[in-house]
């Protein structure tokens, strides 16, 4: 486990920047890259103390939590603003960041105000000429870039347009944490940061199903205001009526090379019908369904049934489900039959709550209700998908 404190500097004055993670599909605040096998996300101390205190029989559905990191603004010698960590000597080797990375090289060029002459012309040529990185699948060779960061893209009727090339929202989420950080803190302000393990890193084409479970999202400690607000957005969409919603999906079209992504207020509009489309939607490639997955999603979100209802007094409020496969199918290497390899993990434990929580201001008894209901529902959607309902 890596753990840096406070007055950590850092050994030789090196430091590493921090990229965008480029497949952040949903959630507020701004996931990065540390190195190819490690995310890191502005600390909580409550998340903090979940990993820390986390059930043995809960941690293959969690990301490996790998401690907490010192990190603070640096402008480079362009001007460029981003965030930098200092990593412990024996670090350093694994967590060398190339200085021809695409998402580098995306986040500094979406920075560039538009009068500079930028167009997305020119940001398509800059795809061409990046080399190859951690960051390649999103970007392969027929995709556009838009100047608009927008995690939101609207046709004159309203309806959201799939958008081809990167997935938006982690720019969208670093731009809005970066220009939080520079209002109200001086740039050499040292914030601590979660390490966790990045958990699509074994993935060539990462799909991602990102799910706000529950049907309940605020917290014990939630004012009166923002409880109104979490509960209004549970009624008015499928959290309510499934215990479930779509917050963000990516989901690689092999016939267009591109991934279609999805945000979460496209979720938000969903009925429970909708829904359904949805899951299938994110099963499908552009040319086929990829049924092959679904038995094997089916036994990683049973088991994790079987561990929700063995956990009691937590209630995972606000907390998101992953679903991930990977859209780059193959057959070499694997055993004739062998499983599609999927996984499901659970994230942002930030309002999660249980006995001894340190700032607990209920202890609830038994397993979380709201979080079964929403995966009891997953699962029978996907099972009506399985038999061809």
């Amino acid at each position: 486990m890596v753990v840096l404190h406070s007055t950590d500097t850092g050994n030789n004055g090196v430091c590493v920047p921090l990229e965008p993670f480029l497949h952040q599909v949903g959630g507020h605040l701004s996931m990065l890259q540390y190195d190819a096998h490690t995310v890191c996300k502005p600390l909580n101390s409550q998340e903090q103390k979940f990993y820390e205190s986390l059930p043995l029989a809960m941690k293959c559905f969690t990301p490996q939590y790998k401690g907490t990191i010192t990190v603070h603004l640096r402008r480079d010698s362009r001007g460029h603003l981003g965030l930098v960590a200092n990593p412990l000597k024996e670090n350093l080797e694994p967590l060398q960041v190339s200085p021809d990375s695409r998402a580098v090289a995306i986040w500094q060029t979406l920075q560039q105000p538009a009068s500079n002459g930028s167009s997305p012309h020119a940001l398509a040529q800059l795809t061409h000429s990046l080399k190859e990185s951690t960051a390649k699948v999103l970007l392969s060779s027929d995709c556009h870039l838009s100047m608009q960061a927008s995690p939101q893209e609207e046709s004159a009727n309203g309806s959201q347009v799939e958008r081809r090339g990167f997935n938006p929202w982690g720019l969208h989420c670093h731009q809005a944490h970066l220009t939080r950080l520079c209002s109200e803190y001086p740039e050499d302000k040292r914030h601590r940061f979660l390490l966790l393990e990045n958990v699509v890193s074994q993935y060539k084409q990462p799909c991602i199903l990102d799910l706000k479970m529950g049907t309940r999202q605020h917290g014990d400690d939630a004012s009166e205001e923002k409880k109104a607000r979490h509960m209004k957005k549970c009624a008015q969409s499928t959290s309510a009526c499934l215990g479930v919603r779509i917050c963000g999906m990516q989901v690689y079209q092999t016939d267009k090379k591109s991934f279609l992504c999805k945000d979460k207020y496209y979720g938000r509009k969903l009925s429970e019908e909708g829904f359904r489309q949805a899951l299938s939607q994110f099963l499908h490639n552009g040319t086929r369904l990829r049924t092959e997955l679904l038995e094997p999603i089916l036994r990683r979100l049973q088991a994790l049934l079987t561990v929700i209802r063995s956990q009691s007094s937590y209630r995972f409020y606000s907390s998101s489900l992953l679903i991930i496969y990977d859209g780059q199918e193959t057959t070499q290497g694997s055993p004739s039959g062998a499983p599609a390899k999927v996984d499901v993990r659970m994230i942002d434990f930030a309002h999660a709550t249980y006995k001894g929580s340190w700032n607990e201001h209920t202890t609830h008894e038994g397993p979380d209700p709201g979080y079964i209901f929403g995966l009891e529902n997953l699962i029978g959607i996907l099972q009506d998908l399985q038999e061809g309902e």
